[in-house]
């Protein structure tokens, strides 16, 4: 593909240095339908990042559009705070009786500020107000967000140290296989907790990932997931799952923790629960963890009314006849990890690993900044895919579950394309 040099000079010249995705895509896209984007020059390109996973149900959507457009044109409410509102009551009717009821989680539903970050903040302050207790352990390679709090659980240095302050609270210990097998779970962890002499305070909370997304695509196996719970419930601590990059389908079930047979205490969700790539976050809790008084957490923008309406059309499309959509979720999952073995195979000597559920996949090098070199060369081809990992050093796969098997067989010859060019 031929690619003219577009103009980014007042991206240059007045956006901020902070921009990041843009360089690695050096172009001004203009429109997006399902798994496509173009350029404003015609150039079309397959998308395999999704919006970092806020776009699970692919770009413009024309069921969730159609929804959208229809609430819009009859002056629906747009910003309404936290008032009730027949956009909210919708959703929350749809939420509880096609995910809540049909799984048996008892979950009461909270609206914190529209981002994943929020969500984040809002369940540690939770979980500190119920316990009366600051810290919080989190794990090796954790991503949270970037907020404060969000931060000080989350691995990755370089965000980590643009936080600017001592980030405090908040204890790391290792994921699964952290120590390739040779260590028992949470041998450490729990020798802490009981040992008078650590110096660990007891947490309030343990806040995971199943699937460590931004941390290099670990997956986190059942097993450990289900030693973690009894742990925090051994140790009267609360067990929070971030499911906001995993959740809403991408490993499959709705949930990503459902394949582990875990109730968490506490659930972030955001990035696709609003299914149209709209702000929106949730964080979820067992009825006996809601000790709000009323106002004691909001955010201005907790109540995107436009957002509600694509999200319930998002669950009544995809998520109302049980398991259709996480069979084909995990078929096109099965496609991915087969051209994962090929492209491996091929390539033997480079590839050091290759893991993931569902429709999120990883590919780890030899040579950390091979994944970088991979996603450039991609971008050429007309693939849009980002690295993960602390050091970059893992090509990361995300696209939409509406994908079609021919656009997924596609992409995927261009990625493997892009690995035998790189070599």
């Amino acid at each position: 593909m031929t690619i003219t040099q577009p103009d980014l000079s007042v991206f240059e010249t007045v956006e901020s240095e902070v921009r990041s995705y843009c360089r690695g895509w050096p172009t001004v896209f203009d429109r997006a339908v399902g798994s496509r984007m173009y350029d404003e020059d015609g150039h079309e390109y397959l998308d395999f990042f999704a919006g970092a996973g806020s776009l699970n149900y692919g770009h413009n959507n024309p069921v969730l559009k159609r929804a959208l457009i229809d609430y819009l044109e009859r002056d629906g409410v747009t910003h309404g705070l936290d008032m009730s509102t027949t956009a909210k009551r919708t959703f929350l009717e749809a939420f509880q009786n096609l995910l809540l009821r049909p799984r048996d989680l008892p979950y009461k539903v909270m609206f914190p500020g529209p981002t994943g970050t929020n969500a984040v903040e809002a369940a540690l302050k939770l979980a500190r107000k119920v316990k009366g207790r600051e810290s919080i352990v989190s794990f090796t390679n954790a991503f949270h967000g970037m907020s404060l709090g969000s931060l000080a659980v989350t691995g990755n240095a370089f965000k980590r140290a643009g936080a600017g302050i001592p980030l405090v609270h908040g204890t790391p210990m290792p994921f699964d296989n952290y120590f390739d097998g040779t260590v028992e779970d949470f041998l450490w962890f729990e020798r802490l907790l009981e040992d008078q002499g650590s110096g660990l305070n007891k947490p309030a909370a343990v806040i995971v990932e199943t699937v460590q997304g931004e941390g290099g695509i670990n997956v986190a196996r059942p097993e450990w997931l289900r030693a973690l719970s009894e742990l925090c419930e051994r140790q009267d601590m609360l067990l929070i799952v971030d499911d906001i990059q995993m959740g809403c389908g991408r490993t499959g079930a709705f949930f990503s923790f459902e394949e582990a047979g875990i109730v968490p205490d506490i659930v972030t969700v955001s990035k696709s629960i609003s299914g149209y790539g709209m702000p929106m976050s949730l964080c979820l809790f067992k009825p006996e963890l809601d000790v709000w008084e009323p106002g004691e957490h909001n955010g201005t923008f907790r109540g995107n009314n436009p957002a509600f309406v694509t999200a319930t059309a998002t669950l009544e499309t995809y998520w109302a006849d049980g398991s259709a959509m996480e069979k084909q979720t995990r078929k096109r999952g099965e496609q991915v990890e087969q051209a994962l073995i090929s492209i491996t195979e091929e390539n033997l000597a480079d590839v050091k690993e290759y893991r993931g559920r569902g429709l999120v996949w990883g590919m780890e090098f030899h040579d950390k900044a091979r994944a970088g070199k991979i996603a450039k060369r991609a971008f050429e081809l007309g693939l849009l895919i980002e690295t993960s990992g602390p050091e970059s050093e893992v090509v990361k796969l995300l696209p939409a579950l509406t994908i079609t098997p021919e656009e997924l067989d596609e992409g995927l010859s261009m990625l493997a394309r892009a690995v035998r060019e790189t070599a």
